[in-house]
């Protein structure tokens, strides 16, 4: 593809910031670029695109298009952890709305999330659920055992925690904290579903966007 072609493709895809706010790159493309005495015309000749583009971008004119930006970011050498600092520090927050919670049965056992895994925050991901139990039925994912920690706090019901070859009773109310990497079993061994919130590190069943 041409400078030509490229540059048509890519204000296709870019937006006016009068049209919608973009995520303001700009700055630190032009800061990283004049660090390493780059020219405009430099960068725009290795990334495949025209000086003015590459102007208009640092000055937060248009929001550059994924590809246009990932050249830029690869031509500069930038981490895109670092562009994206700012769009993370907006959304500090995630809330999952009762109707929005995504499910998953295993062998009778109920799963709702209530906590979404972050895929930034790498090996430390994190994820939370609703577990629903039904009588005289038992989880069997952590019968293996498996890396991290789990926590818990039973809403309702009672059961048993099978833990290595010990067994302990729990019931609504009590609270729950083990290493994950011995095996593991959470039974309902009453005559009413089991309820609890349930806390896993490294996240282990939500970790796939459906």
């Amino acid at each position: 593809m041409t400078v030509s072609q490229n540059e048509s493709a890519a204000s296709a895809g870019e937006k006016s910031a009068k049209e919608k706010a973009p995520y303001h790159f700009g700055e630190k493309l032009k800061m990283v670029r004049e660090r390493k005495g780059y020219t405009l015309k430099v960068v725009a000749q290795r990334a495949g695109v025209s000086e003015s583009l590459v102007s208009q971008i640092e000055r937060n004119r248009v929001s550059p298009a994924i590809d246009t930006l990932l050249s830029l970011a690869e031509v500069l050498d930038i981490n895109l952890e670092f562009l994206f600092e700012e769009y993370r520090k907006k959304h500090p927050v995630e809330i999952i709305h009762s109707d929005e919670r995504r499910s998953v049965d295993e062998d009778g056992v109920r799963y709702e999330e209530i906590a979404r895994p972050n895929s930034d925050d790498g090996s430390h991901t994190m994820e939370s659920y609703l577990v629903t139990i039904p009588p005289h039925t038992q989880t069997h994912k952590g019968s293996y055992g498996h890396i991290g920690r789990e926590t818990g706090y039973v809403l309702s019901g009672s059961g048993e925690l099978h833990y290595e070859k010990n067994v302990y009773k729990i019931k609504a109310g009590d609270g729950i904290s083990f290493s994950a990497g011995a095996p593991h079993v959470l039974s309902n061994d009453g005559d009413e579903p089991l309820t609890a919130i349930w806390t896993v590190t490294p996240s282990q069943r939500f970790n796939k966007k459906e």
